[in-house]
């Protein structure tokens, strides 16, 4: 970066979005912005800023995962502070978004939530917003100001391929419908064939895993989603796998959201590998899966699509050879 840049462009974290931001500030050669977020004895957070804003284009990096709603606020509250700071644009790098799986009405007298939390972040003041591998690529059109739907597939790639000699007939295995076109591209980059898997949601923390379209037997199964939430979906899907012959499992996804019964599901699953990136923060919690997990790295995607944006070029350009998102 030059020294204008450095003079004109700003980059924030959250709380949770520490690490990295850093990396991404790294990779642009520019200082993380200086802020605060604290937390008063009732629970209401407050955001101050330590340096001039003024006519600057800032970036406010957070993933509002687990608490949401506390990150959710704490995002709402750093675009109040910074617009009200007098930044020229303000510009949100949701790694990990949140509420994004209430997206439609599936059913009689329930909302959708993801298009209100768009509208907050609009009406906070967000002038453009940057998202990696929404749940659904709807949600874009939720937004009323500019949204960038990056997808991680080029971070999974260069790791999968470093290590493709390591993976004999490989196999994509999309472990539900909603993500074959997503698969489907993940088997044409990396020479694999393909395989679907039907399953049936019965609550939001149960899934019934049913059928296998396609073969699987003596091959190297790499099942990727989105993300793994409580875990159910991908340890039955690699149960069944196995079950058609599979000589083993590996499952990738971009959010390692990891709630409820995840860590207790995965430790105890014939899953060999667990790929994820780093648009959750890692900690303790995953210790039971510490040897099998594998964590990469989204700072240079997010921080050359924050290069782009900055100074008006094409980010059209990153959406090359990905996978697209899941429909």
């Amino acid at each position: 970066m030059s020294r204008e840049d450095a003079n004109t462009l700003k980059i924030f974290a959250g709380r949770n979005a520490g690490l990295l931001a850093r990396r991404i500030c790294e990779h642009l050669d520019l200082p993380l912005g200086a802020a605060r977020s604290e937390v008063f004895p009732d629970g209401e957070i407050i955001v101050k800023l330590d340096e001039d804003v003024r006519g600057r284009d800032c970036y406010v990096i957070l993933s509002t995962c687990t608490p949401v709603n506390d990150n959710l606020m704490e995002l709402l509250i750093y675009i109040d502070c910074l617009k009200r700071a007098s930044a020229r644009r303000v510009t949100v790098v949701t790694p990990y978004f949140g509420y994004a799986r209430q997206d439609r009405k599936d059913e009689g007298r329930v909302p959708i939530t993801a298009k209100m939390v768009a509208n907050l972040i609009t009406h906070a003041g967000a002038d453009r917003l940057v998202a990696l591998d929404l749940h659904a690529a709807q949600i874009q059109g939720f937004f009323d100001i500019p949204v960038d739907h990056l997808s991680a597939t080029p971070v999974f790639f260069e790791y999968f391929m470093s290590i493709r000699d390591q993976l004999p007939n490989l196999c994509l295995v999309s472990p539900d419908v909603g993500n074959v076109k997503v698969a489907e591209t993940f088997a044409n980059l990396l020479s694999g064939d393909l395989a679907i898997i039907y399953k049936r949601r019965v609550s939001g923390s149960e899934v019934e895993t049913g059928s296998m379209i396609g073969s699987v037997k003596g091959k190297t199964v790499l099942m990727f989603d989105d993300m793994i939430t409580t875990a159910g979906t991908v340890v039955e899907a690699a149960k069944l796998a196995l079950n058609h012959g599979a000589a083993r499992v590996i499952a990738a996804a971009t959010h390692p959201v990891l709630v409820g019964m995840a860590m207790e599901r995965l430790s105890a699953s014939p899953i060999s590998r667990i790929v994820c990136t780093n648009t959750i923060p890692g900690d303790s919690r995953l210790e039971p899966i510490r040897e099998r997990y594998t964590e990469l790295c989204v700072a240079h995607l997010l921080g050359e699509a924050i290069h782009r944006i900055h100074h008006n070029m094409s980010v059209s350009a990153l959406f090359r050879k990905t996978a697209g998102a899941k429909r």
